[in-house]
């Protein structure tokens, strides 16, 4: 189950669920995301990884998430274009409440764009 944001209806994103630790998310690229080279501006990539990892932890049986970003580094591989971006993300340790994750994300013609790793509390 997925947590619909207002953030994240405007940003268009569609969610899968892979398994019990790793989850899709399509960002179809619009062209307000883009920066003045005609990339997708980095803090749109940024927060496509930062949701993909955060729904990495699914959401409790009353549809509630309480998951805050303690930590985000993103790496920058390539300028992002096309029509969508893609987030592959996965719980690589989960603790009490720290959970670490990773994100790769790639564009519709299956380039890495950037690459994401993030830690997370969950209460």
């Amino acid at each position: 189950m997925f947590i619909q944001q207002p953030f994240d209806e405007f940003l268009g994103l569609k969610y899968e669920r892979i398994d019990e630790k790793s989850v899709k998310v399509v960002l179809p690229i619009k062209e307000l995301y883009l920066n003045s080279v005609g990339v997708v501006h980095g803090g749109i990539i940024s927060s496509l990884a930062d949701v993909a990892m955060c729904n990495t932890i699914e959401a409790d049986e009353n549809n509630i998430q309480k998951v805050v970003t303690v930590d985000l580094n993103v790496t920058f591989l390539k300028g992002a274009k096309g029509d969508c971006l893609l987030a592959h993300a996965h719980v690589f340790k989960k603790g009490k409440n720290l959970t670490h994750a990773d994100c790769l994300i790639y564009d519709d013609e299956h380039h890495m764009i950037a690459k994401a790793r993030g830690v997370f509390f969950n209460s």
